[in-house]
């Protein structure tokens, strides 16, 4: 019979870990949401703009800004702030709209300002802690990259703008 120490599988657990963590090791588009900053993979990324007035939808969730026409694709904004529960942010200058390729979907998300892009290699990128509790879902989050001084919150951008909540179907997942 064939028995499993603790030990044992702890360490398959810390290698799944790096595995999955290696996995994400790659380059990622950073940008701030007030004093965080955040990082998405620069895959899904199809261009970035500055932010224009989208046209409102009535009865949409606060975090949907509207749509814009974008080359003659409607294309759905969302705040990120608004989405990830941050304080409210004005709109300047430095505000702006990263597009994003979501399976066969393209949505605009809203951003305080674009920092640059970043090479992150698997030792630079550790788990995202665990967070339980207040009903927060926080899947999307994929780990915590550091470069030099810099902390990185990782996200996986689909999941977080294709959730049921989101109310965008028909990305491929």
């Amino acid at each position: 019979m064939n028995t499993i120490t603790e030990d044992q599988r702890l360490a398959r657990r810390d290698q799944s870990a790096d595995t999955a963590i290696a996995a994400r090791a790659g380059e990622y588009l950073t940008f701030k949401l007030g004093d965080e900053e955040y990082g998405i993979d620069i895959l899904r990324v199809q261009e970035i703009r500055s932010y224009e007035q989208p046209t409102r939808i009535a009865n949409a969730p606060a975090y949907l800004k509207g749509v814009i026409n974008l080359r003659g694709v409607i294309v759905p904004i969302v705040d990120l702030r608004v989405r990830l529960g941050c304080a409210q942010a004005e709109y300047t200058a430095f505000t702006v709209v990263i597009v994003l390729n979501l399976g066969a979907r393209v949505v605009g998300a809203v951003v305080d300002s674009v920092s640059d892009v970043l090479e992150l290699p698997a030792a630079a990128i550790r788990p995202a802690p665990p967070m339980a509790g207040h009903g927060a879902d926080h899947g999307y989050l994929t780990g915590i990259g550091s470069v030099g001084e810099r902390m990185l919150i990782l996200m996986d951008i689909e999941a977080l703008l294709t959730g049921p909540d989101m109310g965008l179907p028909g990305a491929d997942r």
